[in-house]
């Protein structure tokens, strides 16, 4: 399956403040890396995959729309959530799940930003 191109296109936005973002397909997906770690993907169906802090993921599965990420029917690392697209219809959810993303971002790639 494809990755969803509005999607994708919010996401461009979202990170259009960053130094450094490139884009990579894989998997049928479109993964943002930010400084040279991934940070979020643009899946299909408008599901958003974010990589975030393992020690909050446990609180971060409360939110609307979030689960587990899998890939290939086995679960991804605990840092890794998948959210569906009722759960980022909101600006105001999808730039949260972004900011997570970028939080953690900062953290594993040394950026201070």
């Amino acid at each position: 399956m494809a990755y969803d191109e509005e999607l994708a296109n919010r996401i461009r936005e979202a990170l259009s403040g960053q130094r450094q973002v490139r884009e990579v397909k894989m998997f049928g997906s479109l993964a943002f890396m930010v400084d040279g770690s991934m940070a979020v993907t643009a899946n299909g169906d408008g599901r958003l995959m974010v990589r975030c802090d393992p020690d909050r993921a446990e609180k971060l599965l409360e939110r609307e729309g979030a689960d587990w990420a899998e890939m290939r029917g086995k679960p991804m690392g605990k840092g890794w959530i998948v959210v569906a697209a009722h759960g980022i219809d909101s600006d105001e959810a999808f730039e949260g799940w972004i900011a997570e993303a970028l939080d953690y971002n900062r953290k594993v790639s040394g950026s201070g930003d």
